[in-house]
């Protein structure tokens, strides 16, 4: 198996790089969160309620405003970037900030002229300016003619409607990629590259098919056309693409259609969710190196190009892990995890 899936591991590195960097900030729960793209969102106060914290929805799409001086991002004077906590949309720099008294974020200069769009407020009786996210239009705070040169403006922002990311997180974040993938219960699949080293995260849940956001029993049904899938991090200067996917052929049975062991549906499909043409190149190369060296053509396998990842429950998070004296975690997650150790030995994560 390893000699039919082995590639030039230089491979990836000789690549050229056509697409933007992937998000710096990670919130599989949202799948309208970017912090790369800009399009303009225009979704329903009810989809944004299923994806955004309670305390967050009542800011961004109810106005609402928190409390003075409940946290440090007011005084901060942390190097970074500020970015919509919505949308992720790239709003601020740390040397447009300033330190206001007033408790809250404040700032004297957007950082481009679409990051922040702003329209009359009149309410409770006072004449202001609202301060917007320029891409989905969430409630950010509001803009004062009180602030320092060389704008004179101040722009006061709710803390909670701000994600903060230091510029050395930035720079690290530059080398992980993500890429989702779909090989059965994403029980088993989520344990084996939770072990691979170079692996920063694995979160489990569903992409493809056409109910957003559906409910893991709402897949179960095989109705939603979703699959169970893993959406796994990585560090390109740990791991690459060649090895995930080495992975991902040696751990489950790519010739079984819509079937893995007693699973059954097509929520259990073999499949990748490609988010670019690097990936989609790397798949297309390895099922046909394996279809002539192992499978005869036999690889079900489908790419299907990336859409949306909706996070499972958190009880559904790091299942194996917390619950190995189940039956199925013994019987079937425990040989599939056995058979990953031994192919790549060489490759586990070190035990701290």
């Amino acid at each position: 198996m390893l000699n039919a899936c082995g590639q030039n591991n230089t491979k990836s590195n000789t690549t050229k790089k056509t697409m933007a960097m992937e998000n710096v900030i990670s919130k599989p729960e949202n799948p309208y969160y970017s912090n790369t793209d800009t399009t303009k969102l225009v979704l329903t106060d009810a989809e944004w309620k299923k994806v955004l914290p309670p305390d967050l929805y009542a800011v961004a799409r109810q106005a609402d405003t928190e409390r003075a001086f409940t946290g440090t991002m007011w005084k901060s004077d942390t190097k970074g970037t500020y970015y919509c906590a919505a949308c992720g949309l790239k709003l601020f720099k740390s040397d447009q900030k300033f330190v206001s008294s007033c408790g809250w974020p404040s700032f004297f200069e957007q950082d481009n002229k679409n990051s922040i769009i702003f329209r009359n407020d009149n309410s409770y009786g006072m004449h202001r300016i609202e301060a917007l996210c320029g891409r989905c239009n969430s409630h950010l705070g509001h803009l004062f003619d009180d602030g320092p040169e060389p704008t004179g403006k101040r722009y006061c922002m709710n803390a909670i409607s701000l994600d903060f990311i230091p510029d050395a997180v930035t720079e690290n974040k530059s080398n992980l990629e993500t890429i989702v993938l779909g090989g059965g219960c994403y029980w088993c699949v989520e344990a084996v590259y939770e072990q691979l080293d170079g692996v920063t995260q694995v979160v489990s849940g569903f992409s493809g098919g056409t109910v957003e956001n559906p409910s893991y029993e709402e897949v179960c049904t095989g109705t939603t056309g979703a699959a169970e899938v893993v959406q796994i991090t990585y560090d390109k200067t740990k791991t690459n693409l060649d090895e995930i996917f080495k992975v991902f052929f040696t751990v489950h049975d790519p010739t079984t259609l819509n079937r893995q062991g007693a699973d059954v549906g097509t929520q259990y499909r073999s499949v990748i969710f490609y988010k670019n043409e690097e990936q989609k190149k790397a798949a297309q190369s390895i099922i046909a190196e394996l279809n002539q060296a192992v499978y005869s053509g036999k690889i079900v396998t489908t790419l299907e190009p990336f859409k949306a990842f909706y996070k499972a429950k958190d009880y559904h998070q790091n299942y194996y892990e917390n619950n190995k004296n189940q039956p199925y975690c013994q019987l079937v997650i425990q040989p599939k995890l056995e058979k990953f150790e031994k192919v790549f030995k060489d490759r586990l994560k070190k035990k701290h």
